[in-house]
This record gives C-alpha cells, structure tokens and sequence, in this order.
C-alpha cells in the first residue's frame, strides 16, 4: 500500500502541481472549487439551512475556506489541515475575524459546527484510518449538522486520467461513490448524492445539461451530504 502524501511537501508548490493535473480539463482550480460551494450552497437554500459555523476539514491553502466565507456567508469558518506549512500559508493569505486555521490535532474543536465541508480528502487517509477521520467530524458537528463529503469519482475515467498526471494523487487510493457512501452511513443520515463536472472546457456549451443529470454516477467528482442524528449519542 502506498504511504500518505506529506503535504508540507506541497504547500508552496501545491496550485502548481494541481494545475498539471487539471490542465487536461481546460479549467484551473478555481472553477472546480467554485462549483462545488455554488452547488452546496444551492442545496442548503432547498433545505432551508443556514449554517453559522462552518469546517473546512482537509482546508490546505486556504482558498476554499475563503468561498465558503463568501458563498454561504456563515458567522465563522474554521479550516484544520494536519500539514503545518498549509495552514503557516493559509494564516498568513486568508486570516481574518470570520476565518481562522488550525493545524489537525492541535486541539479538538468544540461540537459546535453546523456544517463540515470536505474535498478530496478521504483518497489520502490509509482506508484503516477513514473511520477515525470520519468519527472526528462526527464529533465536531452539532446534533443535526451536515456534512458534505467531495470526493473524485473513480468511476469516471477522466478523473482517474487527472489523478495520474497530479503529483500527490498519483498514489491516491480511491473511494468508489459505493465505498463513500457505506463509509458515512455507519455515522451519518444521508439525504442526497450527487455528481459533478462531466464535461471539460471543450464541451462547456454542454455543461447546462449537467444539472439534468446530477444524480447519475457520471461527474468527475460527487457530493454526498449528510446530517448527523439530532440525537449525538455514539452508540
């Protein structure tokens, strides 16, 4: 099995090494990450949610923590990496009143968060450690918060192709939506699945359609958001 990415190894080179990957969809980072928070964001207007603290679990550089800040305007946003050198960046770019980073296992946030986002994380954590990682979100979140769970779809072979050309995910060991799903259901509520970013630059004039199709195992990438029991007992 391969060993885990260190990331401090990437955190100054890490838009560089992610645009390698994604150079073959014709998109930079930005639209991905956008998509993804616009598409959450939409999700919890239909749900009539309005999170006030919000996690970005596996937060990196920081960008992202930034549009969740900007795209679901919560009180506060707390972005945890376990790679110092990302979060000694992420401070140093985005800190602000609203924003804040921790580096993972620093101290245990409070279970105070309503939401908890997370993108490509999980294809990183050894699979006898996800549990672990997903017990830590579970205790992180109120009764009755979410979690949105982002993860690449290997089922897309478009994605496997990006993954390969991508440094630190070459290695990557995968989750299947299957996988993904079983894995979060032994915590979590799920309400819905969903699946993005189908076609590349090239093909943009047919991106309206993808809407259409979110809920067919397709995208590039999927989204399943789920709640937490509004009862937090662990048992």
């Amino acid at each position: 099995m391969a060993e885990p990415i260190h990331f401090d190894e990437f955190a100054i080179d890490y838009d560089i090494a992610l645009a390698q990957g994604l150079s073959a969809t014709g998109e930079e980072k930005e639209y991905f990450a956008r998509g993804r928070v616009a598409w959450l964001a939409q999700l919890l207007r239909k749900l009539g949610e309005h999170p006030q603290h919000v996690m970005d679990y596996g937060c990196g550089t920081g960008s992202t923590t930034k549009i969740l800040l900007d795209s679901i305007e919560p009180e506060y946003v707390l972005g945890v990496d376990n790679s110092a050198k990302s979060i000694e960046l992420a401070r140093r770019t985005f800190s602000s009143e609203k924003i804040n980073f921790q580096l993972l296992g620093e101290r245990r946030p409070p279970e105070q968060m309503d939401l908890v986002y997370c993108n490509g994380v999980f294809h990183h954590i050894n699979p006898n450690d996800r549990g672990a990682a997903l017990e830590f979100v579970w205790s992180c979140l109120k009764p009755g918060g979410l979690f949105a769970l982002w993860e690449n779809n290997p089922w897309n072979p478009g994605t496997r192709f990006v993954m390969s050309r991508t440094p630190f995910d070459r290695d990557a060991i995968p989750l299947s939506p299957l996988q993904a799903q079983k894995l979060v259901r032994s915590r979590f509520d799920i309400l819905r699945s969903d699946y993005l970013f189908i076609f590349p630059r090239l093909l943009k004039w047919l991106r309206p359609f993808e809407r259409l199709v979110s809920r067919v195992p397709v995208g590039g990438q999927f989204q399943i958001l789920c709640r937490k029991a509004f009862s937090s007992s662990r048992e």
